[in-house]
């Protein structure tokens, strides 16, 4: 009987995540599942939930070969089909998706998947590596700039926040001597936009400076402390040799010793090509109406001549 209800649980989460959109939605939701996952949606998302169980295999076996750990569970993953109801969850426009790790849950707002730079494929693996982290480390053991840099790193850097691509609140942060302590970090991430963005803009380079100064190997390494019972704070002199608040010097020292021009370049790069683009195309064409207008007068003269 156990054993029954554990098999049928999955679908009960799924349904019950569901329902909360219901007041919203008023559709009935659809259950698509394998022996790997379970798939909740609303009719118009039969393709996407198809889309769901084809590619989860796939991104399963990517974060298990990635982190040597294997995922256990069968996680459930709700498609919401549009922004307003996905945003009754989170009560936070900022967000296109989030898990919930002891219910082995992800809730994904479909209706933004095709918003640069945030694919299905992307987001469901990056939700995934929070099921995956959590399946093997203690929630007291993991602190949250890490669970969420490391997942930003396992899944090509994409966070599950929208944020705008031409401005960066660490950047800013950088120049203004504004940057959030990461004990400040630990347990929650701040409410208000900016500071939100900002501690997800840390935690994906605090884990990008761990990877460029020890490697890739060292941040695997202070994963396997977490898991066997460590905290971050023994975990880090295991690895690295230092401790949180060295590697939080080091790494604060490494952003300040990069100058706030290059800061700024780097972050606006597009904006720049594009404007410098418009500004030659601009110069382009006057210098094109002005060999037009010569060629004209030219055309003149020789017929004044006639």
């Amino acid at each position: 009987m156990i054993s029954n209800m554990k098999k049928y649980l999955p679908i009960v989460i799924g349904f019950v995540a569901f329902l909360l959109l219901q007041p919203a939605t008023g559709a009935q939701p659809l259950i698509l599942e394998t022996e790997q996952v379970v798939v909740v949606y609303e009719e118009p998302l039969a393709s996407a939930a198809a889309e769901v169980v084809r590619i989860y295999p796939g991104l399963k076996l990517d974060l298990e070969e990635f982190f040597g750990w294997q995922l256990y569970t069968r996680p459930q993953v709700v498609l919401v089909k549009d922004t307003p109801s996905f945003r009754r969850l989170t009560r936070n426009s900022l967000f296109v998706a989030f898990a919930v790790p002891h219910k082995d849950l992800i809730v994904i707002d479909y209706s933004r998947m095709n918003t640069h730079p945030f694919t299905l494929s992307t987001t469901l693996k990056h939700e995934l590596g929070h099921l995956l982290l959590h399946h093997h480390i203690r929630r007291e053991n993991l602190p949250k700039w890490l669970d969420e840099g490391v997942c930003q790193w396992a899944s090509d850097g994409i966070g599950e926040i929208f944020v705008n691509q031409g401005w960066s609140g660490l950047d800013a942060a950088v120049m203004a001597g504004r940057i959030i302590p990461l004990n400040k970090l630990a347990d929650r991430f701040p409410h208000n936009k900016a500071s939100l963005i900002l501690a997800y803009e840390q935690s994906k380079s605090v884990i990008n400076y761990i990877e460029r100064q020890y490697g890739a190997r060292a941040i695997l390494e202070i994963l396997d402390y977490l898991k066997n019972g460590e905290t971050i704070e023994t975990a880090l002199p295991g690895s690295l040799g230092i401790s949180l608040e060295q590697l939080e010097a080091e790494w604060l020292e490494n952003l300040a010793s990069t100058p706030s021009w290059l800061i700024f370049l780097a972050s606006h790069l597009y904006a720049i090509i594009f404007f410098l683009a418009a500004v030659l195309t601009f110069f382009g064409f006057i210098r094109y109406l002005r060999r037009r207008r010569k060629i004209y007068e030219q055309w003149e003269d020789e017929d004044d001549e006639w």
